[in-house]
């Protein structure tokens, strides 16, 4: 679900960031960076406390949802696209300024309007970094930790995810247990790294760089 609503948001948001002729796009890079440099607590404390009962944010979401997103599978989803949303655009922005604006030129001339330059040329032009995107986001939704420890809890069922399990199991001495669950999620990450890298584009894009 994570990687589905990032993908969602990053693609117009990367098009705006990449294609877009406004310096603001440098303050939006930024604050989408931020989940990069910022430690998870940070991002999962500040989530809890904004989306809590306490402000008048927490209290409309609340009202509306009927519970709060503390401590609840939305709540985690939340905290999941936000922490995640940098692994989502930045390589979709990467691939839409790799696309050679010639082509977004020429079809300007032939009458195309912004939105279908970008949905008919530039997104074609930039598959890989979307594919990129979509396995980069899936893979780091998985491992995540501070930020759905802070915000979900570890409610088994709910909002207990694999790192979560992981952290209790060792908390708890069950290495062997542990242990299992590692390498399962290391063999997963880097199964998936190692198919990405396999495509052909990949291979290029390397090379040229």
């Amino acid at each position: 679900m994570t990687t589905f609503l990032l993908l969602v948001i990053a693609l117009p948001l990367a098009g705006w960031i990449a294609l877009a002729r406004t310096r603001i796009r440098f303050l939006a890079e930024a604050l989408i960076a931020l989940p990069l440099v910022l430690p998870p607590t940070v991002l999962g404390f500040y989530l809890l406390v904004g989306l809590g009962p306490t402000t008048a944010l927490g209290r409309t979401v609340t009202a509306m949802l009927g519970h709060t997103l503390a401590f609840s599978f939305t709540g985690l989803v939340v905290g999941s696209v936000l922490y995640s949303l940098p692994f989502a655009v930045q390589p979709i922005v990467a691939g839409l300024r790799a696309v050679d604006p010639v082509f977004l030129e020429a079809a300007a001339t032939l009458g195309a309007s912004p939105i279908r330059r970008y949905l008919r040329i530039a997104m074609p032009l930039a598959k890989g970094s979307i594919l990129t995107a979509a396995v980069l986001t899936f893979t780091h939704t998985v491992g995540e930790f501070g930020v759905v420890l802070m915000l979900g809890g570890s409610i088994p069922g709910r909002t207990k995810t694999l790192s979560i399990a992981l952290y209790n199991l060792v908390e708890n001495g069950d290495f062997a247990s542990a242990s299992h669950l590692a390498l399962l999620l290391m063999g997963f990450s880097t199964l998936a790294l190692v198919l990405l890298y396999m495509r052909p584009s990949s291979r290029r894009t390397r090379a040229v760089t």
